[in-house]
């Protein structure tokens, strides 16, 4: 969208994307162009925007984590730039939830926001036990492989995972400043130990030969029930749970300068270099792993550890899993900083209900960090750490976060490409023609992959309760409540996104985008529309 400049007697401010004109809120004069911008969208700024472009993607990368990712989900198998335009015509911490109660309009937006803002609330909440958990599993692995007659017991498990978090929920208590250079030197580690274990794991193994023939490496080997080309894309879970951490720069954007630019570069950066990197990385083990019913079946209970043992002389192999056991660290980190910001955006706007959401919304004085958000996640995290003890239960903290993430990240794009069209106000950085195909791919692709990921492995007589995917249940339950507590309670007191700073957005600007009463305001909305289509794409 084009720059527009105010002039005051003080200061010029230029502000980009969000302001029409008259929609400028008060004492403008005294905010910066990331503050005015914010207070536009119906917020007060209570963050410091300590976080750069940098460490906005570092934070991101290191919940995408891709080395840990696929060690953690090696189980489950051997629309990007859409989201990248929401950020930055809306980079609030509310992220896709803000998104899909403005595009939804007044009378659909409350429903549209609490179905994606429980979802990816779902998602996030998930992250934190998962990731520290598949940490705790590769540490007493790697105690296994030292002491071949360890046996790790799903009590040491818990306990281990139960520490790691802890100690994630202290470092996101801390100040911005602090948070962002933690995640920055994470991200730098992930990245080394990464390359590193791309350059060791051919150099390293003594295995005759090196490398399976490629007909092996991208050949289908099915253990599911299910025919070929279904198995292929169950094994889509382990890329859509790794690459769902995309979205932390999203929700971030309130502690980030210049928000409406680098947040969406930001998600751009975070799923190209993961994509690039994680296909690199998968591909490496599909060519030197030399027996995969041994990794999944190992009393090691890590698969990556056992694929690791296969190949690699053991030092080597430990050395391999301690650089995983690092990222895996700093992405729990991330992902407990991205959830605990989801929480405070939800409650700040009540989605929790009115005992929750007011402890939930409290920013600390101390470090203007929502610590209360970040130690409620933690103990929900510690709740569904106990389906450690149902066996394969545990699995489900994995799938569910793919199948919410799904549906959180689709919710606003399906609605912009749906029902809004070209009346979407488009921020600086934005995809000009190609932002329609784009979205239309990404909801189509999602629509095929969601009930993907619900099947289980095996199917009629061979399906059993150990052998079950829960995703249907610990999904589809909890969603269940949600939905019922809105139709008979949450709609009379939830409206969605509120305004608690006083601004001129709504009587105009956000009238015309969602076409809340055709023809109001539709001469400006035209005239704004003409300007935006002479910005070139970022």
């Amino acid at each position: 969208m084009e720059e527009r400049r105010r002039t005051s007697s003080s200061q010029t401010l230029a502000v980009a994307t969000v302001f029409a004109d008259g929609d400028v809120p008060d004492h403008i004069q005294e905010m910066s162009e990331d503050e005015a911008a914010l207070a536009a969208l119906g917020y007060k700024q209570e963050f410091k925007r300590e976080f750069s472009a940098w460490t906005t993607f570092a934070v991101s990368f290191a919940v995408m984590g891709l080395l840990p990712s696929i060690a953690s989900t090696m189980w489950f198998g051997i629309g990007y730039a859409s989201m990248a335009e929401l950020a930055s015509s809306m980079p609030t911490s509310g992220g896709l939830y803000y998104a899909a109660a403005v595009l939804a309009g007044p009378k659909y937006g409350p429903l549209a926001a609490w179905i994606t803002g429980w979802s990816n609330w779902f998602v996030q909440v998930t992250g934190p036990p998962s990731v520290d958990y598949g940490c705790a599993s590769m540490i007493l692995a790697a105690a296994s492989i030292m002491n071949p007659e360890y046996v790790p017991q799903n009590y040491q498990t818990f306990l281990l995972t139960l520490l790691i978090m802890i100690a994630h929920g202290c470092i996101s208590s801390m100040p911005t400043l602090w948070i962002a250079n933690f995640n920055s030197v994470g991200t730098v580690v992930n990245i080394l130990c990464l390359c590193i274990t791309i350059v060791v794991i051919p150099a390293a193994a003594t295995t005759t030969p090196r490398f399976r023939p490629s007909a092996s490496a991208w050949g289908i080997q099915n253990s599911t029930d299910w025919p070929d080309g279904v198995a292929v894309l169950m094994s889509f879970l382990s890329i859509i749970w790794t690459m769902s951490g995309y979205d932390a720069s999203f929700h971030l954007a309130e502690e980030c300068s210049n928000a409406a630019i680098a947040t969406p570069r930001s998600i751009v950066m975070t799923a190209a270099s993961g994509s690039v990197l994680g296909f690199v990385l998968n591909a490496l083990i599909a060519y030197t792993i030399v027996d995969v019913d041994a990794a999944m079946g190992s009393e090691l209970g890590q698969p990556f550890a056992a694929y690791l043992q296969q190949i690699l002389p053991r030092n080597v192999a430990l050395a391999v899993l301690a650089m995983t056991i690092v990222c895996a660290f700093s992405m729990g980190q991330g992902c407990m900083v991205a959830a605990s910001r989801v929480a405070f955006a939800y409650a700040r706007d009540g989605c929790f209900g009115p005992l929750l959401s007011g402890p939930l919304k409290r920013v600390s004085r101390r470090t203007r960090t929502p610590v209360n958000a970040v130690w409620f996640n933690a103990g929900v995290g510690v709740l569904l750490l106990l389906l450690i003890f149902g066996g394969p239960a545990i699995d489900a903290i994995f799938s569910i976060g793919a199948l919410a993430a799904y549906i959180a990240f689709t919710t606003p794009i399906f609605i912009k490409v749906a029902f809004v069209g070209g009346r979407f106000r488009r921020g600086p950085w934005h995809l000009g023609r190609l932002s329609q195909p784009s979205g239309v791919a990404a909801c189509a692709f999602i629509l095929v992959m969601m009930p993907v990921l619900c099947f289980p492995a095996y199917r009629g007589e061979n399906l059993t309760l150990v052998d079950m995917n829960w995703t249907c249940l610990v999904y589809g339950a909890p969603m269940t409540f949600i939905l019922v507590w809105f139709w008979v309670n949450a709609h009379k007191w939830f409206k969605g996104p509120k305004i608690n700073i006083e601004h001129h957005m709504l009587h105009l600007g956000l009238v015309g985008v969602e076409g809340i009463e055709p023809g109001a305001d539709a001469k400006q909305v035209d005239i704004e529309r003409a300007s935006e289509s002479k910005t070139p794409p970022a």
